[in-house]
């Protein structure tokens, strides 16, 4: 039970970071991207494939960031200055393309066989490293808690402020369930991540690093969006007209945050590929481009928080009624992959009629309500 947490807790770290790059594309710029997969698969293959060259895994994992921010630059150079429906054929196009490339190149991807048996972090560390580990575990449980209260108070605050009838803000009692909620996920992660480090395996040090870089990126993009860069970034995708009107260099703007959004997913590609320790063509399909979006939808786009949390309740839900439904004997395997989609289908089109802004997301500052 102990792993299995463990590696519930990794693929929702993961997929909070991958997401996070998409919400700051489409949640602080307004850039629809329907091909962020695309800069995954070019983090996960290029650090894998490096660091089977002998080179230095943190290093490589730069490399692959990198070449995600160039593919970002190259599509953005291309696209963005053209209608918004352009930028999103584009992006799903590449998507594919990179994906069939990795399919068909075996000198290069070992096409349909996948990459296998590369270096991978914290992998041959002795036993005694779980007590660091967990000293770093019980700082990062620390500073959640704290982001958490910090968050709580700040809708608190809200709660009573604003006088718009139109903007519906989450009310008081709303507010401590979720703390209750939230705090209980926090305090479950730290007390199972212990568990696990007692006895030390490779997971548990993966998910510690995991958690580490995810809390970094959260935290620089929390920063950013206060920074006059973020509030020029919501500018933009509120009405472009009016940055420019004020001498902003809009297209620069958004070609740094397509830039920087592929890439952290480029650095999620990275965790990916550690935490399935084979990697194949068929990792990198769209569907996975699709839970981003499902996610920063969820959360509320434009939320940082709201991003780890629509994160937190799509594993949930995953890992819920992957092993509920299959206990009630309702549905044979093919109608219960379409029953779990149609009911996030479901799920999301009620959230846009009960809170279009998503459950932690603004109304008052996205066009999506007005």
């Amino acid at each position: 039970m102990v792993n299995y947490l463990v590696s519930l807790v990794i693929w929702t770290a993961l997929y909070s970071l991958f997401a996070l790059g998409l919400n700051l594309q489409w949640g602080f710029t307004g850039l629809i991207n329907f091909g962020h997969v695309a800069f995954m698969t070019i983090g996960a293959y290029t650090t894998v494939l490096l660091s089977l060259q002998g080179v230095p895994i943190i290093l490589a994992v730069l490399i692959g960031m990198a070449l995600s921010a160039l593919l970002g630059l190259l599509i953005g150079v291309s696209t963005l200055r053209l209608r918004e429906d352009y930028l999103a054929i584009v992006t799903i196009g590449v998507s594919e393309l990179l994906r069939l490339v990795a399919l068909n190149e075996e000198w290069l991807t070992k096409g349909a066989f996948g990459v296998q048996n590369y270096p991978l972090p914290f992998q041959n560390l002795p036993k005694s490293i779980g007590f660091p580990l967990m000293v770093v575990l019980t700082l990062l449980a620390v500073f959640a808690q704290r982001e958490l209260l910090k968050n709580l108070k700040k809708q608190w605050l809200e709660s009573g402020q604003i006088k718009d009838k139109s903007y519906q803000p989450r009310k008081p009692i709303s507010l401590i369930i979720w703390g209750v909620i939230a705090s209980g996920i926090i305090i479950g992660i730290f007390v199972n991540g212990v568990l696990a480090l007692s006895n030390y395996t490779y997971k548990a040090g993966l998910m510690v690093f995991l958690l580490l870089i995810l809390t970094l990126i959260y935290t620089a993009l929390d920063f950013l969006e206060q920074s006059p860069w973020g509030r020029i970034l919501k500018a933009i995708r509120e009405d472009e007209e009016i940055p420019k009107a004020l001498g902003k260099n809009v297209f620069w703007y958004k070609l740094q945050a397509f830039m920087l959004g592929g890439a952290i997913a480029g650095l999620a590609g990275a965790f990916l590929a550690w935490q399935l320790s084979t990697i194949y063509p068929t990792n990198f399909e769209p569907l996975l481009t699709f839970n981003a979006w499902i996610i920063v939808i969820l959360g509320g786009s434009g939320s940082n928080a709201g991003t780890l949390l629509g994160a937190i309740i799509f594993w949930a839900y995953d890992s819920l009624t992957r092993f509920v439904l299959p206990q009630l004997h309702i549905f044979n395997d093919s109608q219960l992959g379409a029953f779990r989609i149609m009911v996030i289908g479901l799920i999301l089109m009620i959230l846009m009629l009960w809170r279009p802004q998503g459950i932690l997301g603004k109304k008052e500052e996205l066009t999506l309500g007005k």
